[in-house]
């Protein structure tokens, strides 16, 4: 697996509108997009911190992942995310290695990246996405 730079960590929210807020408020950075990905069941925003992205995330529904997450653990970190050549490949790799997969094939996520995701009990505790961009 080769990976080049972590692309986003994803941050869980309760109120994306009230984040936004405090990121560009209180941080000082802006929000370069939103975006809602109806099969996931969220609404995302996207900051730039040097070269890697903060993606908060807001459930649309209370039985998405965020929604659950939101939940049983509260406002969070959700997920990181390492940029891979392939992300369809990269999870195979992973698969080979022994972890337990959540996607076993990459699928659409936000900013038309592929995206698939390693579950957390194989990757000591850590909730982690891979991504790609479509080639």
């Amino acid at each position: 697996m080769n990976i080049s730079h972590i692309e986003h960590i994803g941050i869980a929210v309760e109120n994306l509108e009230e984040s936004i807020t405090y990121y560009e408020n209180v941080l000082g950075l802006k929000c370069y997009a939103i975006e809602e990905v109806a099969d996931q069941k969220v609404k995302t925003a996207f900051f730039l911190v040097g070269e890697t992205k903060i993606e908060l995330l807001e459930s649309t529904a209370p039985d998405g992942p965020i929604g659950k997450f939101v939940a049983k653990k509260g406002q969070g970190i959700h997920h990181i995310a390492f940029a891979v050549n392939n992300a369809s490949e990269a999870l195979k790799q992973a698969e080979e290695c022994g972890v337990t997969l959540i996607d076993h094939t990459s699928r659409k996520g936000a900013e038309g990246l592929n995206i698939g995701f390693l579950h957390p009990k194989s990757t000591q505790g850590v909730l982690t996405e891979l991504c790609s961009k479509e080639k």
